[in-house]
């Protein structure tokens, strides 16, 4: 059942903010099942109310994806352990939402994202070595740096990789790693409190190193982008070091102010491209190693061939494939691999930005003349956004592309796609219509 609970924590990494799972699910762990109960551990009451609500259904559901019958979910309140030995590390405190001391010590970082873990290939050499020097402050006289990529494509791992590498070599140094979001939150929380003073003395004067991720997800908050620019500002003139990831240019991304855009666009931007076919097999073979899974190389072959989206898709499909052995116990061979695939696997050859519309035209009953056009009223406006967001999920297709084939500019298409990131994890009705139309695009129903 382990397996089966790595398989679907994968599975929830892709559903929820980054933000969101290191805080509420990573911490989560496995405990027994009894019949078709699933048992899951949670620190404490509010931990586990927080769940129910918000995640409960979601767990459920994979795991009844992952064990193919249905499930209930019971989240039980276990007290951390104090370690056992003066040199056991702590375990890390399970930290409360909107608390202005979010993150002050870098034990949301997590222990795996190392650089010794993270595989290179053609496709993110530059950015890996130029986190490596930002680490090391070697070979590299700027202090700041911006990793580009979308999803799953590694810009979290080499994020928290400086970070991890730092407190090795330096516990000393003060490292707050951050999401753009609880950034926002954060400041915000201090605004209502009465606590500006302590937010900036943190930032601007506490902090050694800042690793911000999802840096897009502060478009159109102008009282935020103000205060980071301010604080981007004094942590460069103090010899500070900035890592960034997003997952678009600074030019690229809508409503930002020309200070904040200006300071990101000095950083050093490193994009990450999808992995070729030999650095995916490297991938597959060095999770299965950590992983302690035995994987033939024919099947190793076959996930590397098969998973080309990201190295999210490449980890479920490879927790999928352990899972589903260990729980009909027979060995792993391509026949198993290719049953665990197929309802992986995206037909992205065959998907179009002209296919998405003409499904989303069907399922919310509009006009493709009404979807291009300048019409504001929410019947239109609605699946417009969604077909956006499902153009750049489903797509290789850059931003001005996709604006330019709905009539818009790529900023507007980058809003688009944005809000509809954020709704999905607040609106259960939208998570649905999308969970619907994604499941059509990658089983060819369209």
């Amino acid at each position: 059942m382990e397996i089966v609970w790595n398989q679907v924590k994968s599975a929830l990494k892709e559903r929820v903010s980054e933000s969101s799972y290191r805080m509420w699910l990573e911490p989560v762990s496995f405990i027994r099942s009894e019949k078709d109960v699933i048992y899951l551990s949670t620190p404490n009451i509010f931990s586990r109310k927080r769940l129910q609500e918000h995640f409960g259904q979601l767990v459920q559901t994979e795991w009844q994806a992952a064990l193919g019958k249905a499930c209930r979910i019971v989240f039980e309140i276990i007290s951390p352990q104090r370690p056992s030995k003066p040199s056991d590390l702590p375990e890390p405190q399970l930290v409360l939402p909107d608390a202005a001391t979010l993150n002050t010590s870098g034990r949301m970082l997590r222990k795996e994202f190392t650089f010794d873990e993270f595989v290179v290939g053609g496709n993110n050499e530059f950015a890996f070595s130029a986190s490596l020097a930002m680490a090391t402050r070697k070979k590299n006289p700027d202090n700041a740096l911006l990793l580009i990529s979308k999803t799953g494509l590694g810009k979290s791992h080499l994020t928290q990789a400086v970070g991890n590498h730092i407190l090795n070599e330096r516990p000393e140094e003060r490292i707050y790693y951050i999401s753009a979001e609880d950034f926002s939150n954060e400041m915000v929380y201090s605004m209502r409190n009465d606590s500006v003073d302590q937010f900036k003395k943190k930032y601007r004067y506490g902090c050694d190193v800042l690793l911000l991720d999802d840096i897009h997800y502060l478009t159109g908050k102008e009282r935020t982008q103000i205060e980071l620019a301010m604080t981007l500002d004094s942590l460069v003139n103090s010899g500070k070091r900035i890592i960034f990831s997003s997952c678009c240019l600074p030019m690229e991304i809508p409503k930002l102010n020309d200070t904040l855009r200006s300071r990101l666009s000095g950083s050093i931007i490193s994009p990450i491209e999808p992995p070729n076919f030999r650095t995916r097999l490297r991938i597959v073979q060095k999770k299965a190693a950590t992983k302690g899974l035995e994987v033939p190389e024919d099947v190793a072959r076959y996930l590397a061939s098969e998973l080309t989206e990201d190295i999210r898709q490449l980890e479920s499909g490879l927790m999928g494939v352990a899972a589903r052995a260990s729980l009909v116990r027979t060995p792993i061979d391509v026949g198993l691999a290719e049953s665990v695939i197929r309802n992986i696997a995206r037909r992205q050859k065959r998907i179009t930005i002209d296919i998405i519309k003409k499904l989303v035209c069907k399922e919310f009953n509009v006009s493709l003349q009404d979807l291009l056009s300048p019409s504001r009223r929410q019947a239109v406006v609605r699946p417009r956004q969604i077909a956006m967001y499902l153009s750049r999920k489903y797509t290789d297709s850059p931003l001005q592309t996709i604006g330019k084939s709905f009539n818009r500019y790529h900023a507007t298409a980058m809003h688009a796609i944005t809000l509809v990131e954020k709704s999905l994890k607040e609106n259960r009705a939208l998570f649905n219509q999308v969970e619907v139309l994604s499941h059509k695009l990658e089983t060819g129903e369209f």
